[in-house]
């Protein structure tokens, strides 16, 4: 615990922007500051002591870090896999979708040490800011919140400048890259993300660099679900991060889940970034292929609509609009018979799915067989059934004459 009161409460990556923001705050507002670092993925032990040591460095006089993992799974992960979401039909929001828990525990240890103000690392030209502090001012609309780089206009080499003349330590990465890591995955922003015609280095990979250096024998995974929920990996029960976790360990050797996204910013303007999702991947497209075999083509389509929704909203840090428990509870429903395993091959840089089985299997409870013979029609069905939706093209076809 640290002395004194109203303690300045950082979100705290250990990034360039951040460490910059604790001694620039110390400094300008004569407080306290108290990094708080949110694991919400990616932080194994060894990171987590190494950003303990960092803030210290930096003159915090307090450094929490809060495993939000599992809630992070419950409260946004499990929506984004049951909703197979993909912004832009490519990006999972491997980073981004965490925001709304990591803001919330900043306002609730702000609650506990008596702090009235917190502080975030985010650029003004970026989507993080809104994200915050829509949550923020959501949850504890009486904090003050504060953005250096943001409200200041500090470029990135004079952060670096501003650490070195106090013989403070600056991330390894400098200012090359903007790397954010979490469960779902990770985005890496460079100097090839500003426009949009090349991609980053491979050597700027961080989880699959050299992926695609040379052949690796495919391997066959098996996904176990339960109502729409990840439960088993290659037969074995799994907490969800640990799945999750373990499933990123196998896709990243293979270059799966790789990606530049070019898509809208919650500004109105385009963004790029690239990233690497590949438990997403894997996991996104078996969910998809169990949900083909269990669900009907209406609740699919209902499912699919509703997810770009339930995406954009994530994506603005808009989770805490009621809208949202509204649509989580449609896709909890549909998800009522959505059990069964999924067999897949991961090969370089691809998923392929082998094959899907379910109690609940849709194409095994009809009669027919696709292509070749009927089951609960006949032949003369058949027939009617064709002359009936041909009638608006025949109608059609009458009405436009000559």
């Amino acid at each position: 615990m640290i002395n004194g009161t109203n303690p300045i409460i950082l979100a705290f990556s250990g990034g360039l922007d951040t460490s910059f923001c604790v001694p620039w705050l110390a400094e300008a507002y004569g407080r306290p500051v108290v990094t708080a670092t949110i694991n919400t993925g990616g932080l194994d032990a060894a990171a987590a002591a190494a950003l303990a040591v960092r803030s210290r460095e930096l003159g915090a006089a307090e450094h929490v870090l809060i495993d939000a993992r599992d809630e992070f799974f419950e409260r946004v992960l499990k929506f984004l896999i049951i909703g197979n979401v993909r912004r832009g039909q490519l990006y999972p929001l491997c980073v981004g979708a965490e925001r709304g828990i990591q803001a919330r525990h900043l306002a609730e240890l702000a609650s506990k040490r008596g702090a009235t103000t917190v502080a975030h690392g985010c650029t003004a030209a970026g989507n993080d800011q809104v994200r915050f502090e829509i949550i923020l001012k959501t949850l504890a609309p009486e904090l003050e919140v504060l953005a250096p780089v943001r409200d200041f206009d500090w470029p990135r080499e004079d952060q670096l400048a501003y650490l070195k003349e106090r013989g403070l330590p600056a991330p390894a990465g400098g200012s090359a890259y903007s790397i954010n890591r979490g469960l779902w995955g990770v985005t890496i922003g460079g100097t090839e993300t500003l426009d949009s015609v090349d991609s980053i280095p491979e050597s700027a990979w961080v989880l699959s660099a050299g992926a695609f250096d040379s052949a690796r024998a495919a391997t066959e995974i098996t996904l176990g679900f339960a109502r729409g929920v990840p439960v088993t990996l290659n037969g074995k029960s799994l907490g969800p991060v640990e799945l999750i976790e373990q499933l990123e360990q196998y896709g990243r050797q293979y270059g799966i889940g790789r990606g530049i996204h070019l898509g809208d910013t919650i500004l109105g303007t385009k963004g790029r970034v690239a990233f690497e999702a590949p438990a997403a991947a894997i996991l996104l497209t078996c969910h998809r292929e169990i949900e083909k075999l269990t669900l009907t083509a209406l609740q699919q389509r209902v499912k699919e609509q509703l997810s770009l929704t339930y995406g954009d909203l994530v994506h603005e840090g808009k989770q805490l609009d009621p809208v949202c428990r509204d649509i989580e509870a449609l896709f909890e429903s549909s998800q009522k018979r959505v059990t069964g395993t999924v067999r897949c091959l991961l090969r370089t840089g691809n998923v392929f799915v082998i094959g899907v089985e379910s109690p609940h299997s849709l194409m095994a409870a009809s009669r027919g067989k696709y292509g070749e013979s009927t089951g609960e029609w006949t032949p003369a069905d058949a027939l009617g059934f064709s002359r009936i939706l041909s009638l608006p093209g025949i109608l059609h076809t009458r009405a436009e004459g000559d």
